[in-house]
């Protein structure tokens, strides 16, 4: 969240940030809110001053031996009073912390301004293959080769689920694998395995609640969440901690089984493993010193990248627009993968810089030696990558013409030396 005494100093940039993301959120209505809690918390001030003044007097006046009785009959008016002032303000102070949850982040200065079509390609890579015959989508491939059952999980579970089998099952966790031995043994991160069911204070923190609710899948008799994404319990691990200094920049990876209601996908391509409700991923989280975030930020899409790179497919990095990005982002880029069976970019991976957005709502804090003072972590993450779009891109770019699928060189050593998905 943003720190509400600079909203309160910095209206403008926050209304103009509001502007940029096309966010109709009444910042007005919030600060009016804030002016009248603040009033209401100066007013119980001074009536807890205007209390501790008389328990002075009538102890003054009970050591005197006068008469206390006017000041204790004042006191119990204050008491009273003060009673209904709290009650007054816990009521407005919670509304406020319930408004403050709804602000977005505000855009890093280097995005472009507008909705998605603003979006700007700021690097490319591979080459997108020729086929002598025409290239077929992942859906007829994978259901001709029997590595992917859609009726099936249809049956099992309703639309937009997925059933890997044999061969497809095997991809899967080959490529599980493999991500995580890159991100763990060339670029350094610490691999997790994490809960994939979590609180609301968890959902909270990330930004994923309140605004995207009806989204997530909810247990209604715990309260408890499927995680989204593995950002989630990967940043959480130090809600409301105080890091060393000396141990930033902190890495995480973590694979983990993703869920999404995706609520809001109606009339989008739903066929195949375009969207789908439960999904695999490898992500990556950071923990990093402010004035380093944005340098991590580049290694982070480095990294993502290198995934991509390594089983040459054709991908472009996309610079999101102030209307495009996340709620919680200041700056993100999108990594999309070349389908030619769909003749489609696909995206495969966000990577964000969230600033302090995340670490205010997680009070995730360090103790900086230089200002001698704690100050808020800048968090990250990216997906390093998504398998269901992954997977389309693989089956689309190494199809032969009789239909079999030529597996990616790095991954053979995880298919048991395969080097050919066939019917």
């Amino acid at each position: 969240m943003l720190d509400a005494k600079f909203i309160r100093q910095n209206p403008d940039v926050v209304r103009e940030a509001l502007k940029k993301r096309n966010d109709r959120y009444d910042l007005d209505a919030f600060c009016e809110l804030d002016e009248k809690r603040r009033l209401i918390l100066a007013k119980v001030e001074e009536i807890n001053a205007a209390q501790n003044r008389i328990d002075q007097e009538i102890q003054s006046l009970i050591k005197t031996k006068k008469d206390p009785k006017p000041k204790i009959e004042e006191g119990k008016k204050l008491k009273t009073d003060l009673v209904r002032i709290n009650g007054e303000y816990a009521r407005l102070n919670e509304q406020f912390k319930t408004e403050l949850l709804k602000i977005p982040n505000i855009p890093h200065e280097s995005l472009p301004v507008g909705d998605a079509s603003h979006n700007k390609v700021v690097r490319e890579g591979g080459t997108k293959k020729e086929f002598k015959f025409a290239p077929r989508d992942h859906i007829e491939l994978a259901e001709a080769l029997d590595i992917i059952d859609f009726k099936r999980a249809a049956k099992l579970s309703g639309s937009n689920f997925v059933l890997f089998k044999g061969d497809g099952a095997r991809l899967v966790r080959a490529l599980i694998n493999f991500m995580l031995d890159i991100h763990t043994d060339e670029h350094g991160y610490k691999e997790i395995v994490p809960p994939v069911i979590v609180n609301r204070d968890s959902m909270t923190a990330t930004g994923q609640l309140p605004k995207l609710e009806e989204d997530m899948y909810v247990t209604k008799e715990d309260g408890l969440f499927l995680i989204p994404t593995a950002e989630v319990p990967l940043t959480n691990i130090h809600r409301n901690d105080v890091l060393e200094y000396d141990e930033l920049p902190i890495q995480y990876t973590a694979y983990t089984p993703c869920f999404r209601r995706e609520a809001g996908s109606y009339g989008k391509d739903t066929r195949g493993l375009m969207r789908v409700h439960q999904f695999d991923k490898v992500e990556l989280v950071k923990f990093v010193k402010p004035d380093t975030s944005y340098d991590e930020l580049e290694k982070l899409l480095a990294h993502a990248i290198k995934i991509i790179e390594l089983l040459g497919i054709p991908y472009r990095v996309l610079l999101l627009a102030s209307g495009d990005i996340s709620f919680a982002a200041a700056k993100c880029y999108d990594i999309e993968i070349y389908a030619p069976g769909l003749d489609r970019w696909l995206e495969v991976s966000s990577c964000s810089n969230f600033e302090d957005f995340q670490a205010r709502r997680g009070n995730i804090r360090y103790k900086d030696p230089d200002m001698g003072k704690m100050q808020f972590v800048h968090t990250l993450n990216g997906s390093g990558v998504a398998l269901a779009r992954l997977i389309v891109a693989i089956l689309e770019n190494y199809q032969n013409e009789d239909g079999s699928i030529e597996i990616p060189e790095p991954l053979r050593r995880y298919m048991n030396g395969k080097v050919r998905i066939e019917k």
